[in-house]
């Protein structure tokens, strides 16, 4: 027999053992940087219930192709009820020989905050944000800092949440936007970036090119005059930047470094010139040091030229605040996203913040608005008799001639280059502002065609897939570096920065908008899947942000506020026309799913996904009113959330003893105790024929149950044989229909229709279909924090699941691997008021000798499905043998349904086709190590759940020939002597929870 279930093993994807210690010749292995779950000894555990039921698994959630390894299956519920035919299984995944790969992986610091860091501090920040503060006046220039900041982190949170919502591998944030909000609003967007990405690199290029102009305006090598020498020198460095690209990108996290170092050398060394007394050539030029009447000069705005007003300024000003998701479109390529995203993002935008503020203070300080640079003006070298008015005479110096006729050439409102001026050292300025535009512009151009290039791959608009090819073993879209180089050219070509910047506020700001509203419009549909492991978010603070985004495009710019929406709404028509056959499983589904509980049909084109998977559940109520505490149960985790709906079995002979408005006094009883659930009544002959028909044509659409929930038999040693095989076949049925299975079991039962008033027994209906359980369940008369308000109606009988649990704990032991529906379940009733406080505890099975690393791993697990355990506890002596008392009471429960020695010696088959609740020696030997352990097992739950709330626990399968009888007692073994509610529950094999973000 052993023999036998070995080779079965051998044959199901996922249990097979490696026959020797190191990997397989070709298998394909990738060092991930993390915990190898592929290890021998996972492959040999599995739970007690079955020789085949694996325990809980990594490798049953990973994906094949993104991780990189071969992709293992738990077996079906048909593998688990019936054992297969060795000879009808499939072959086991052939393995493709790939060498084994070794993926670079970078940290928070380096990965996150100075990639960041280089992309926020550029061109803008050397050259004109002194301008803007003689503009606008230090207070002003505050307010632009401050409200830049505001949109940017409120950015931040909102793209930390969705960033650690699921592993993303590439796309960075297009794919986590599309994804999250669907291909309808996700490529728009996508476009957007992209070409937000293209201008940004020109911007920063032709920075790069006025200081070049610049300096050879300083040294007499002027080409041809101001504006045509930018072109030429941004045409030429954005060609070299397009061959770096094409040579090859692996030095670029080294070069990063050297970009980082230079620029913090020229900060260092600005900050150091505020300090050094000024000589007379800078005081010609405006520099006087640190001065309390310079300083209350620069507070109040002095508007010039075109340029002067304030959201004109705040609009060149703002490309300065981008650059926050440099870290993110690479998050696939981090060893932590998770801790990564939003420490190194928030730490960037911290430091670049006091960067800009430190910048402004001091020239604010230190350096007049206007000044004429020749030394000729100063009044130390004049009559003291000359004439002159102005902050220059108390200084000493008589900028009065250019002041009057703005002929100033120098200062803080005319010279762009004022940093190298107040510097100790200038040249180290100009090196500052050659690394912070040159890696600045390399990154965009590397970045916007990664980013077009997984949106061609999306295949959502035509005629763009030309540019998605990507080349060499890291897949470079060199197609796409040609559009965007010719799109930077365009750009380029315009010469002037104050023109490109406000364009590049306006994309940059609907990319903004729309990503704090994808994590708004995330949260607001509750769907099961967002479980982002960054709480320091708030979906009303994302959806503030989002509108001060889009009110900010139109105070920039009106104009092209209004081209770029009348692009998104084309492109949206287009997608929203076309309807992709794509499923991302994004919160657009989940949306949907909310307006379809008023709209059903709204919901019928919208496919499944793990990630917007809710327990919707069919609940065996009867009568709802007889099982309050069922009721209520379900309501705790449906409301608002999931389907629900309360299924009465009416047996045909019982049909006129339920009168025609039942079913309105059911849903008013159900209204009134503000349960959110549908109500279902059904003629059969049988509790299993109903359970059956009700599980195939309840719900419409993809509003349709997957999981049947119902009481525990208390009775089922004292019932009927007929009505004990109906209820066992109902549960075998809704296997069998791929449903998942919860069972409720309470000490005290769950029916309490002999514990009604008799003025209440006149409204209330028995369903006989039901048996009534012979203990009651007492009314809780002290629950201050019941949803029901206390009229004095004896009807609403309170029950447990309406009050406070505190800080209690919800056990689960999680003894096979459902495929997560046991972790799904009780993580929703957290999601509760009166559940939020409690923390959750799981238990699985392990060996003694490697009980740290069972823990490592199932923790690792558990932190994929950003589920909040408060501890994981290894299982290692449920092979004791149980206490004595324990197996002589299950013996007994037994004891009445075993066939006589008379029985045993006549045809057994045939006796159990005609009576199937008889259970044989066979049987019973068969089954007792498998007892014995559950035995076992329910002796340490009633030890180690004393002060749960709520026990959950794996619910075992039935094999198809398992008698009725023996599983009732093993299901009863299970769970005897819980003083809390105890679960009983099992997910259909399919995965339920996901670590991906698609």
């Amino acid at each position: 027999m052993s023999n036998f279930i070995e080779r079965i093993r051998n044959r199901i994807p996922g249990l097979r053992r490696p026959e020797n210690n190191g990997p397989p010749q070709g298998v394909v292995t990738v060092d991930m940087g993390e915990i190898d779950y592929g290890k021998e000894k996972d492959m040999k555990k599995v739970s007690f219930f079955n020789p085949l039921d694996p325990v809980p698994k990594y490798d049953f959630y990973a994906k094949d192709t993104w991780a990189g390894r071969i992709k293992k299956t738990r077996p079906s519920l048909d593998v688990l009820r019936k054992p297969p035919d060795p000879d009808d299984l499939p072959p086991p995944p052939e393995e493709d020989g790939r060498p084994k790969v070794k993926l670079v992986r970078f940290g928070w610091v380096l990965g996150v905050m100075i990639r960041a860091m280089l992309n926020i501090w550029g061109v803008i920040m050397y050259l004109r944000l002194p301008w803007i503060t003689s503009q606008a006046g230090l207070i002003l220039t505050y307010v632009i800092i401050f409200m830049s900041i505001v949109v940017t982190t409120i950015t931040a949170t909102s793209v930390s949440a969705i960033s650690t919502n699921g592993k993303v591998y590439s796309g960075g944030t297009y794919f986590m936007i599309s994804r999250s909000l669907g291909p309808e609003l996700g490529a728009p967007i996508g476009l957007l970036f992209a070409f937000a990405n293209a201008i940004a690199c020109a911007l920063h290029t032709v920075g790069f090119a006025e200081t070049v102009r610049d300096l050879l305006k300083d040294f007499k090598s002027q080409m041809v005059d101001d504006v045509n020498d930018v072109r030429i020198i941004g045409a030429v460095t954005v060609v070299v930047l397009l061959c770096i690209t094409f040579a090859g990108m692996a030095w670029e996290a080294k070069a990063q470094i050297l970009f980082f170092i230079a620029i913090m050398v020229s900060l260092i060394n600005y900050f150091v010139g505020t300090v050094i007394p000024p000589n007379t050539e800078k005081e010609s030029v405006g520099f006087f040091g640190y001065r309390g009447d310079i300083f209350v000069e620069n507070l109040l705005p002095s508007y010039r030229g075109p340029n002067g007003y304030f959201f004109r300024l705040f609009a060149i000003f703002f490309p300065a605040a981008t650059g926050i998701l440099s870290g993110v479109n690479i998050c696939g390529d981090l060893k932590d996203p998770t801790g990564g995203i939003p420490k190194g993002t928030l730490l960037a935008i911290l430091w670049t913040t006091l960067s800009y503020l430190l910048i402004s203070i001091t020239c604010a300080a230190t350096v007049v608005r206007d000044a004429s640079g020749n030394v000729n003006d100063s009044l130390a070298l004049k009559n003291f008799t000359t004439q002159c008015s102005g902050l220059g005479c108390k200084l000493g110096w008589n900028f009065d001639r250019c002041e009057q006729n703005r002929t100033c050439s120098h200062g803080l409102a005319n010279n762009l280059r004022i940093l190298t001026t107040v510097s100790g050292w200038g040249i180290l300025i100009t090196i500052g502002v050659f690394a912070a535009t040159l890696s600045s512009a390399l990154g965009f151009l590397v970045s916007a065609p990664k980013i077009f290039q997984c949106l061609c791959k999306d295949n959502i608009y035509p005629f763009i897939g030309f540019f998605g090819k990507g080349y060499g073993k890291n897949n470079e879209p060199l197609r796409g570096y040609c559009l965007m180089f010719s799109i930077a050219m365009a750009f380029i070509l315009i010469g002037d920065l104050n023109t490109i910047a406000p364009l590049i506020s306006n994309f940059f700001l609907c990319s903004y908008g729309l990503i704090n509203f994808s994590t708004f419009h995330a949260s607001i549909t509750k769907s099961p899947g967002w479980r982002p492991e960054y709480h320091l978010y708030s979906p009303w603070t994302s959806l503030f942000g989002s509108i001060l985004s889009f009110v900010l495009m139109f105070l920039f710019t009106w104009w092209a506020a209004l081209v770029t929406f009348c692009i998104m709404l084309f492109l949206l028509g287009y997608v929203s026309y076309t309807k992709p056959k794509i499923n991302w499983g994004s919160s657009y589904q989940a949306g949907f799913y909310n307006m379809a509980l008023s709209f059903s049909m709204a919901l019928t084109g919208v496919e499944d996904h793990v990630k917007n998977f809710r327990p919707q559940c069919l609940v065996l109520t009867g009568p709802p009113n007889n099982r309050p505490a069922l009721v209520d149960f379900v309501a705790t985790f449906t409301k608002n959330t999931s389907l629900m709906i309360c299924g009465n079995i009416i047996m045909e002979d019982e049909k006129s003893s339920f009168p025609q408005h039942s079913t309105d006094m059911l849903v008013d009883w159900l209204n009134q105790r503000k349960v959110r659930s549908f109500y279902t009544s059904f003629n059969a002959d049988s509790l299993k024929e109903g359970a059956h028909n009700l599980m195939q044509a309840s719900g419409l659409g993809k509003l349709r149950p997957n999981t049947l929930v119902l009481g525990y038999k208390m009775n089922w040693q004292e019932c009927k044989l007929e009505s004990l095989q109906d209820y066992v076949n109902t549960v075998s049925n809704a296997f069998d229909s791929s449903y998942g299975i919860a069972i409720l079991r309470m000490m005290d039962g769950l029916d309490i229709t002999d514990n009604l008033h008799s003025a209440v027994e006149s409204s209330a209906i028995d369903n006989p279909a039901f048996d009534a359980e012979e203990a009651q369940y007492e009314k809780d008369e002290s629950d201050r924090n019941s949803d029901i308000s206390d009229d004095g109606s004896d009807e609403q009988v309170r029950s447990v699941f309406q009050t406070k649990q505190g800080r209690k704990s919800i056990d689960i032991y999680w003894i096979s691997d459902d495929g997560g529906l046991t972790l799904l379940v009780p993580y929703l009733l957290t999601r509760r008021n009166r559940w939020k406080k409690t923390k959750l505890r799981v238990f699985i099975l392990g060996d003694p000798e490697s009980v740290k690393e069972d823990r490592k791993d199932m923790k690792m697990l558990l932190k994929r499905f950003r589920l909040e355990i408060e501890d994981v506890v290894i299982i290692t002596d449920v092979d004791k043998p149980p206490l004595a008392k324990n197996l002589q009471r299950y013996e007994e429960s037994i004891a009445p349904f075993r066939l006589s020695e008379e029985q045993a010696i006549g045809d057994v088959q045939e006796l159990k086709r005609l009576s199937p609740w008889k259970v044989s020696d066979k049987d019973l030997e068969a089954i007792k190590p498998k007892i014995e352990r559950t035995l076992r097992l329910n002796e340490i739950i009633k030890k180690n759940s004393v002060n749960a709330a709520l026990v959950a626990i794996s619910l075992p399968v039935p094999d198809v020939t398992c008698p009725s009888s023996l599983y009732m007692a093993w299901l009863d073994a299970l769970s005897y002597g819980i003083h809390c509610p105890a679960l009983l529950i099992r997910g259909n094999q399919e995965n339920c929870m996901t670590f991906y973000c698609q």
